[in-house]
């Protein structure tokens, strides 16, 4: 058997004894023991896995489990997947109620991905998400609001290794970013006042799993001019609703 093809079987009997695997997540050796790999060999496999999001360890128990790209693979290429299904009838629910694009995205390590689009009936709409669309965390709304809810640590680790400025320019410093974090939590939705593109504007509300973290976030995106102070409120109201109601869900 050529190596190229034995290690895709390898890499696919990696994946299938973790994805065989209860909530409880599988140990290095345990990988090892269930796809009768030498305990080396599964090791490396698995921290290059992990390079690429296709597993995650957890840092407390050093437990492995599948990895979110998987699951912003899996959404690309089933017509029907299990938390997207979910995720569809909020999305179609937001456009239809406010008339702009609705979205859906997952948290992929320090990047947002957009994996659902509904538009609404207003006509004018903004281009700047797509599905597949990757933001880094704390650029468009949906970026901002995942960041915002992360623990204090982690919002100071992430901030003093990623230089937003350098791509974004200066309305993403560390200190304008902190600012939007703070009026995140005070209003609970996020705002992105056409920072990424001139007139685009978006908002977003954080949704949680089981464990209380965010890992998904509603958007609408649309023009300035449906954004003004008043509707935000009432647009922040709906989008909290769908949130709330879908980290229940998907809880």
């Amino acid at each position: 058997m050529p190596e190229s093809t034995q290690m895709v079987g390898r890499v696919s009997a990696l994946l299938r004894a973790l994805a065989a695997t209860e909530s409880d997540g599988l140990t290095t050796t345990e990988v090892a023991r269930a796809t009768g790999l030498p305990r080396p060999t599964v090791h490396r496999l698995l921290e290059s896995l992990a390079e690429e999001g296709m597993v995650d360890r957890d840092g407390r128990t050093g437990r492995w489990f599948l990895g979110p790209e998987l699951y912003v693979l899996g959404a690309r290429a089933a017509s029907r997947f299990a938390v997207t299904d979910e995720a569809a009838s909020a999305v179609r629910r937001l456009a239809e109620a406010t008339g702009e694009s609705a979205f859906f995205s997952v948290r992929r390590g320090d990047e947002t991905v957009v994996l659902l689009r509904q538009d609404g009936s207003f006509p004018i709409r903004s281009f700047v998400l797509y599905e597949g669309a990757r933001f880094p965390l704390g650029v468009v709304s949906a970026g901002i609001v995942l960041l915002a809810y992360l623990s204090e640590h982690e919002i100071a680790d992430y901030l003093a290794r990623a230089d937003l400025t350098q791509a974004w320019g200066e309305t993403h410093s560390e200190a304008a970013i902190r600012e939007r974090i703070r009026l995140t939590r005070e209003r609970g939705w996020s705002l992105n006042p056409g920072l990424v593109v001139e007139g685009s504007w978006g908002m977003a509300a954080a949704v949680f799993d089981g464990d209380g973290s965010p890992r998904w976030a509603l958007t609408l995106t649309g023009v300035q001019g449906r954004f003004v102070p008043d509707r935000q409120a009432e647009l922040g109201h709906l989008l909290l609703a769908e949130a709330h109601h879908l980290s229940r869900a998907l809880s």
